[in-house]
């Protein structure tokens, strides 16, 4: 009697989680009280949302990357921000860190990759990327490691170039 009684727990107490994952109501004695996920601050579950930061020419961002990015899946993070650029801008994004080597990715809207560098020209692991927008838009940058050691402080700044004539 007692081991049904002990299966029976641990059926309810899966069924409970489940439920609460499910944002669904078991009505037993023994079950869990419902608790709804998107009202609990403390709740450990949470709905992500993706959303690049946004970022503005000539600004340089002071920020740190954690495990709390995006997992790149060979054990490093990544970090999008997203940029509005017109047709014939050229610019230069820098990141820079001493923390990790860096390496920077530029994405078109529909995700395509337009530019990446991983190894600037000073000989350093930072990255420097050099290109011309064909088409008006919102762009991402994505700032990540090289490898498995890519958490730690990092500055990116994103210039407009002036042609000279």
């Amino acid at each position: 009697m007692s081991i049904l009684n002990h299966n029976c727990g641990r059926y309810l107490v899966f069924l409970s989680a489940f439920a609460i994952l499910q944002n669904l109501s078991i009505s037993s004695t023994n079950a869990a009280p419902r608790t709804k996920i998107e009202n609990n601050p403390t709740s450990r579950v949470s709905k992500f949302v993706y959303t690049p930061v946004k970022l503005l020419p000539n600004v340089e961002v002071k920020e740190t990357l954690s495990d709390r990015d995006i997992p790149t899946g060979d054990g490093g993070f990544a970090r999008d921000y997203s940029i509005q650029l017109m047709a014939g801008d050229r610019i230069a994004i820098e990141l820079n860190s001493e923390s990790f080597d860096t390496t920077v990715i530029l994405l078109n809207a529909e995700g395509k990759t337009i530019g990446k560098n991983d190894d600037g020209p000073d000989g350093t692991s930072n990255s420097l990327l050099f290109t011309k927008i064909k088409d008006a838009g919102t762009y991402v940058i994505r700032i990540q490691g090289f490898g498995e050691t890519s958490s730690g402080e990092f500055k990116l700044k994103v210039s407009k170039l002036q042609v000279q004539q």
